[in-house]
């Protein structure tokens, strides 16, 4: 697997785009929640006053909002842990490893939006199987072009991402492993203390 560029971390979760590509999309594909998801992104990326040094929290957050309607943590989370230790764990601890999942992958991909710069999404193809779908792309610039793959499920008549495969790497599948390591020599609180310190700010 060649290095990918950090911004791409953002790709992973958002797919910036600067321009995107036309695709006939049916209104309820989910190559169309996708690009819908997208178009809100690309505003608040495109809006000049956010980019502001004062406002780069407001920023963030705004993209979370955003993000976080498309994609599935829970399933994602689940997914991540696997259903055997995911049927051991309560309601409140569920909900707890899916917070601070939710807040890890934040603060791993999207902070990295001040690296964003013009790259491009090229939609390649839609697959679809009973209320499952994946929606190939491509992230091209001048110097980068990375395949970028989002599982999604049907709900509630919306799609959600529960999974991205980056230039063939499941992101669930990636995050499972280091997981399971963790789970095991530590146990399921070693997971969540883990967690917790990698979310607490630096020492002053």
């Amino acid at each position: 697997m060649r290095p990918v560029p950090k911004h791409v971390g953002l790709l992973v979760l958002a797919s910036v785009t600067a321009a995107l590509v036309a695709v006939e999309a049916r209104a309820e594909s989910a190559t169309a929640a996708m690009q819908q998801t997208l178009d809100r992104v690309l505003v608040v990326l495109d809006d000049a006053a956010l980019r502001a040094p004062e406002r780069a929290g407001e920023r963030l957050e705004k993209l979370e909002e955003i993000i976080k309607e498309r994609f599935d943590y829970g399933e994602m989370g689940k997914r991540t842990l696997g259903r055997g230790q995911w049927e051991t764990l309560n309601d409140a601890r569920r909900k707890e490893f899916v917070g601070l999942f939710r807040r890890f992958l934040s603060k791993t991909y999207a902070g990295n939006v001040d690296t964003y710069s013009g790259e491009k999404v090229e939609y390649l193809a839609e697959r679809r199987k009973g209320g499952f779908a994946e929606v190939r792309t491509k992230v091209v610039s001048d110097t980068l072009e990375v395949p970028i793959d989002y599982r999604l499920l049907q709900r509630a008549e919306t799609w959600k991402v529960y999974d991205v495969v980056i230039d063939g790497i499941s992101l669930v599948k990636n995050f499972r492993s280091q997981f399971d390591r963790i789970i095991k020599a530590q146990s399921m609180d070693g997971l969540l203390d883990t967690l917790r310190g990698k979310l607490e700010p630096p020492p002053a």
